[in-house]
Protein backbone atom coordinates (compact mmCIF):
# COMPACT_ATOMS: atom_id res chain seq x y z
CA UNK A 1 0.00 0.00 0.00
CA UNK A 2 1.36 3.57 -0.79
CA UNK A 3 2.31 6.01 2.27
CA UNK A 4 -0.76 8.33 0.89
CA UNK A 5 -3.31 6.15 1.23
CA UNK A 6 -1.84 4.53 4.25
CA UNK A 7 -2.46 7.77 5.73
CA UNK A 8 -5.89 8.31 4.34
CA UNK A 9 -6.84 5.53 5.99
CA UNK A 10 -5.22 5.84 9.40
CA UNK A 11 -7.05 9.45 9.09
CA UNK A 12 -10.35 8.36 8.56
CA UNK A 13 -10.06 5.38 11.17
CA UNK A 14 -8.77 8.39 13.89
CA UNK A 15 -12.12 10.19 12.36
CA UNK A 16 -14.03 7.09 13.53
CA UNK A 17 -12.37 6.24 16.91
CA UNK A 18 -13.31 9.66 17.37
CA UNK A 19 -17.02 9.73 16.72
CA UNK A 20 -17.92 6.95 18.12
CA UNK A 21 -15.55 8.32 21.68
CA UNK A 22 -17.80 11.17 21.41
CA UNK A 23 -21.34 9.66 21.02
CA UNK A 24 -20.20 7.17 23.91
CA UNK A 25 -19.38 9.23 25.80
CA UNK A 26 -22.68 11.62 25.49
CA UNK A 27 -24.81 8.32 26.53
CA UNK A 28 -23.12 8.01 29.36
CA UNK A 29 -23.53 11.07 30.51
CA UNK A 30 -27.12 11.52 29.42
CA UNK A 31 -27.59 8.49 31.67
CA UNK A 32 -27.84 10.18 34.50
CA UNK A 33 -30.47 12.38 33.50
CA UNK A 34 -32.94 10.13 32.02
CA UNK A 35 -36.15 9.79 33.98
CA UNK A 36 -39.07 7.43 33.42
CA UNK A 37 -42.36 7.56 33.64
CA UNK A 38 -44.54 5.84 35.99
CA UNK A 39 -47.91 5.51 37.15
CA UNK A 40 -48.14 4.32 40.77
CA UNK A 41 -49.52 0.84 39.78
CA UNK A 42 -46.44 0.44 37.21
CA UNK A 43 -44.47 1.53 40.16
CA UNK A 44 -45.34 -1.60 42.15
CA UNK A 45 -46.11 -3.94 39.82
CA UNK A 46 -43.36 -3.44 37.21
CA UNK A 47 -43.15 -1.54 33.64
CA UNK A 48 -43.24 -3.75 30.81
CA UNK A 49 -43.75 -7.42 29.68
CA UNK A 50 -40.65 -8.01 31.80
CA UNK A 51 -42.49 -6.48 34.81
CA UNK A 52 -39.14 -4.10 35.40
CA UNK A 53 -39.18 -2.15 38.85
CA UNK A 54 -37.09 0.64 39.58
CA UNK A 55 -34.54 0.45 42.32
CA UNK A 56 -34.20 2.53 45.36
CA UNK A 57 -32.68 5.65 45.14
CA UNK A 58 -33.55 5.86 40.62
CA UNK A 59 -34.17 9.08 39.45
CA UNK A 60 -38.28 8.99 38.66
CA UNK A 61 -41.23 10.73 37.46
CA UNK A 62 -44.58 9.50 38.58
CA UNK A 63 -47.85 10.63 37.47
CA UNK A 64 -51.40 10.30 38.77
CA UNK A 65 -54.68 11.52 41.00
CA UNK A 66 -54.09 13.12 44.15
CA UNK A 67 -56.45 10.86 46.77
CA UNK A 68 -58.53 12.90 48.50
CA UNK A 69 -58.00 13.24 52.07
CA UNK A 70 -54.40 12.09 52.03
CA UNK A 71 -52.38 15.73 51.95
CA UNK A 72 -50.73 16.16 55.16
CA UNK A 73 -49.19 19.30 55.84
CA UNK A 74 -46.37 19.91 58.64
CA UNK A 75 -47.03 23.26 60.61
CA UNK A 76 -43.57 23.66 60.94
CA UNK A 77 -42.03 23.36 58.09
CA UNK A 78 -42.74 23.47 54.01
CA UNK A 79 -42.94 19.57 53.80
CA UNK A 80 -46.10 18.27 52.16
CA UNK A 81 -46.94 14.31 52.02
CA UNK A 82 -49.97 13.03 49.94
CA UNK A 83 -50.82 9.61 48.03
CA UNK A 84 -50.77 9.18 44.05
CA UNK A 85 -53.22 6.74 43.06
CA UNK A 86 -54.37 5.15 39.23
CA UNK A 87 -55.83 2.21 39.00
CA UNK A 88 -54.88 0.38 41.99
CA UNK A 89 -52.30 0.61 44.59
CA UNK A 90 -51.76 3.78 46.38
CA UNK A 91 -48.06 5.70 46.02
CA UNK A 92 -46.96 7.86 48.66
CA UNK A 93 -45.25 11.33 47.97
CA UNK A 94 -43.60 13.19 50.43
CA UNK A 95 -42.21 16.68 49.02
CA UNK A 96 -40.64 19.74 50.84
CA UNK A 97 -41.21 23.22 48.91
CA UNK A 98 -44.11 25.33 47.91
CA UNK A 99 -46.85 23.54 45.93
CA UNK A 100 -48.67 24.63 42.26
CA UNK A 101 -51.27 26.90 43.46
CA UNK A 102 -53.31 24.51 41.02
CA UNK A 103 -52.39 22.04 43.34
CA UNK A 104 -55.75 20.36 44.75
CA UNK A 105 -56.83 16.75 46.17
CA UNK A 106 -58.62 14.73 43.24
CA UNK A 107 -56.46 16.52 40.60
CA UNK A 108 -53.74 14.81 38.39
CA UNK A 109 -50.00 16.23 38.69
CA UNK A 110 -46.46 14.66 37.92
CA UNK A 111 -44.30 14.72 40.26
CA UNK A 112 -40.35 14.02 40.00
CA UNK A 113 -37.89 12.81 42.14
CA UNK A 114 -36.14 9.73 43.68
CA UNK A 115 -37.29 6.34 45.34
CA UNK A 116 -37.18 6.15 48.47
CA UNK A 117 -38.53 2.26 48.89
CA UNK A 118 -41.25 0.46 47.15
CA UNK A 119 -44.00 2.89 47.20
CA UNK A 120 -42.33 6.38 48.76
CA UNK A 121 -40.93 8.91 46.43
CA UNK A 122 -39.10 11.92 47.04
CA UNK A 123 -40.15 14.56 45.26
CA UNK A 124 -38.20 17.66 44.22
CA UNK A 125 -40.59 19.06 41.61
CA UNK A 126 -44.48 18.66 41.79
CA UNK A 127 -46.13 20.21 38.56
CA UNK A 128 -49.69 20.67 38.43
CA UNK A 129 -52.37 20.44 35.59
CA UNK A 130 -52.92 24.28 34.26
CA UNK A 131 -56.38 23.45 33.44
CA UNK A 132 -59.83 21.77 33.71
CA UNK A 133 -59.15 19.26 30.85
CA UNK A 134 -55.35 19.05 31.26
CA UNK A 135 -53.87 16.04 32.17
CA UNK A 136 -50.02 14.56 31.15
CA UNK A 137 -50.30 12.66 28.06
CA UNK A 138 -48.48 10.02 30.09
CA UNK A 139 -51.28 9.99 32.76
CA UNK A 140 -54.05 9.98 30.45
CA UNK A 141 -52.89 7.01 28.22
CA UNK A 142 -52.44 5.10 31.69
CA UNK A 143 -55.63 6.31 33.01
CA UNK A 144 -57.62 5.79 29.57
CA UNK A 145 -61.48 4.66 30.93
CA UNK A 146 -60.58 4.05 34.35
CA UNK A 147 -62.42 5.66 37.58
CA UNK A 148 -61.15 5.51 40.48
CA UNK A 149 -63.12 4.81 43.89
CA UNK A 150 -61.93 6.31 47.12
CA UNK A 151 -61.47 3.69 50.24
CA UNK A 152 -64.18 5.72 51.25
CA UNK A 153 -66.70 4.35 48.92
CA UNK A 154 -65.49 0.81 48.97
CA UNK A 155 -67.56 -2.49 50.68
CA UNK A 156 -65.45 -3.60 53.01
CA UNK A 157 -66.35 -7.33 52.54
CA UNK A 158 -66.18 -7.04 48.56
CA UNK A 159 -63.79 -4.46 48.39
CA UNK A 160 -65.78 -3.57 45.23
CA UNK A 161 -67.88 0.03 44.94
CA UNK A 162 -70.55 0.84 47.06
CA UNK A 163 -73.97 2.09 44.95
CA UNK A 164 -73.82 4.89 43.45
CA UNK A 165 -70.18 5.66 44.18
CA UNK A 166 -69.26 6.23 40.40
Amino acid sequence: MQPRRQKRLLAILVVIALLTGAVGAMLYALQQNIDLFYTPSQLIDGLGNDKVKPQIGQRLRIGGMVVVGSVKRDPNSLQVSFDLVDTGPLVHVTYKGILPDLFREGQGIVAQGTLVDATTIEANEVLAKHDEEYMPPEVAEAMKGIKHVPPSQLDASTNKPTQGSY
